[in-house]
């Protein structure tokens, strides 16, 4: 049981976010208390052995690392590591009846030639430098105020200070951008789809919805590199639970929030723990860790609109990485990095079309790495003498709503999809590669958004928990982004303003305003 009946802060949910928040607050002095409801802490952020008998930690939901930035980890003296793709992506397709592909990476000079290998001239990959070079540009302009006070729109238009991207990226659909400065098609489909990650978009979908998805994902760490966390997604949210008992903080798990009530001043978090009855903790401030929709339910409020997921995670082990029909590729340069399947611009129009009507995409695009090349440390030694590789593909266009009828029907089906879309640039069948577990199944899982509404509450499978949004203030969102209708009682999800992605940034802002800063 806790050690006291009153915290200056309890944090209601152990995500990285909410132990971000303790670990701060716990640093500054303050009597902190986390309550989580499952068995461990780190939510979606964690690593875990879904193989039986096989010695294998996959980073099972999140899995690359952009958003943290480095003074989190200075702060909190987080024993945390992230190492860089020496790939950035290889898109294979088909030309004239033969393989081939796209591979960026390794330099300018072979980037370079690996566009003029696929288009036939330098004008694409110029136009992909200057398109780059703009959102860099961004991205080291915008990304240092994302752990400062919500800058206004006004203020962070100058802080970008440049009418071109300010317009490309916050005011018109990203699509328009895409189709002006690029000609070729997959070219066109591999710039689009961070603008996709668990976002159902179009590319001129006039919410901007894929502008802001587009726009977290270019900017992190002031570069846009995705990085691969040493150890596993679970060495991150380890560290900062350490880092946060060290301060000094109380992490209680098993133990499921059923109610907050506050007066503005004071709060009260009801809880129950294993088969105990309920209790109840008071406390300054409350912090919530958990989405919009949980929150509303928490306080009795009326819950915002519902938010929707749209994606497919699969994770695989393999006995080797398969080989290529695109022969000119190495399999251990072509899946180190972001591995596009199904991706060009027109195959993404049509997946969204049919999903948007109704139907599971008839070729599902997705996208494909392998951690294990790049930190082989999440495989026991023998696995990796033995040649063994981790395989993870996350699905774009396939939204809740397509599993609503047959949970169980509809992921069988598209993920039998996903990898006959693999299949297709491949020498050999990946079934062929696929590992065996200790009982002699294939190593192969997938969660569809409604498995992660079962399993870690994200609300319609969303990861992002609601629709982000652009990091600047607007309408309600107070001084942090982090703030709610009751002066106590802050969000500190991802689904604050500057939510979504492995970032810290929500917890490392909900403590900033529960400090007075």
């Amino acid at each position: 049981m806790p050690d006291r009946d009153a915290y200056d802060a309890v944090i209601v949910g152990g995500g990285h976010n909410g132990l971000v928040a303790a670990a701060y607050l716990a640093r500054a002095g303050r009597s902190v208390l986390l309550l989580e409801r499952l068995p461990g802490t780190g939510g979606a952020a964690v690593s875990s052995r879904p193989f039986a008998g096989v010695d294998a930690r996959l980073s099972r939901y999140s899995y690359l690392v952009s958003l943290l930035p480095k003074k989190i980890v200075r702060d909190l003296d987080l024993d945390f590591r992230v190492r860089t793709r020496t790939v950035s992506s290889y898109t294979p397709a088909e030309r004239a009846g033969r393989p081939t592909g796209l591979l960026v990476g390794g330099g300018e000079a072979r980037t370079r030639q690996a566009f003029a290998r696929l288009t036939g001239d330098h004008r694409e990959y110029d136009a992909w430098r200057d398109f780059y070079a703009m959102t860099g540009q961004v991205a080291r302009r915008v990304f240092p105020t994302l752990t400062e006070p919500l800058p206004t729109r006004t203020e962070l238009r100058a802080r970008v200070d440049d009418a071109t991207a300010w317009r490309t990226l916050f005011e018109e659909p990203i699509g328009t951008a895409i189709e002006a400065r690029f000609a070729d098609d997959l070219v066109r489909g591999v710039v689009l789809t961070d603008a996709l990650i668990g976002t159902f978009a179009d590319a001129h979908d006039p919410s901007l919805r894929q502008n802001r998805c587009f726009l977290y994902h270019v900017i992190g760490g002031g570069t846009g590199d995705w990085n691969v966390p040493v150890g596993g997604m679970g060495a991150l949210t380890t560290a900062i639970a350490d880092a946060a008992r060290a301060a000094g903080a109380t992490l209680r798990t098993g133990c499921e929030v059923t109610g907050i009530a506050t007066d503005g001043q004071r709060g009260e978090v009801t809880y129950r723990e294993g088969e105990d009855g309920e209790r109840t903790v008071a406390a300054r401030h409350v912090l919530v860790n958990a989405s919009p929709q949980a929150l509303a339910a928490l306080l009795g409020d009326a819950p915002p609109p519902p938010a929707e997921g749209a994606q497919l995670k699969v994770n695989m082990l393999l006995k080797r990485l398969p080989r290529l029909r695109d022969t000119a590729v190495d399999p251990r340069e072509a899946f180190a990095g972001t591995f596009h399947i199904a991706e060009g611009y027109e195959e993404l129009a049509a997946a969204y079309a049919q999903a948007a009507a109704g139907a599971p995409p008839a070729a599902p695009p997705s996208e494909i790495y392998c951690h294990s090349l790049t930190d082989p440390t999440i495989l026991a030694p023998d696995l990796v003498e033995r040649g063994y590789q981790t395989l993870t593909l996350f699905g774009l266009h396939t939204p809740a709503r397509l599993f609503a009828r047959d949970n169980d029907a509809v992921r069988a089906d598209l993920l039998k999809s996903a990898l006959a879309q693999l299949d297709a640039h491949l020498a050999e069948p990946l079934a062929d590669c696929l590992a065996l577990d200790a009982e002699g199944r294939p190593c192969i899982e997938a969660k569809t958004p409604l498995d992660l509404e079962r399993d870690l509450g994200l609300p319609g499978g969303n990861i992002f928990h609601r629709d982000l949004a652009f990091p600047y203030a607007q309408e309600d969102t107070g001084r942090w982004g982090v703030e709610t209708r009751h002066a106590n009682v802050l969000l500190c999800g991802a689904g604050a303003v500057r939510g979504g992605g492995v970032s810290g940034i929500p917890g490392h802002n909900a403590a900033m305003a529960a400090m007075g800063a």
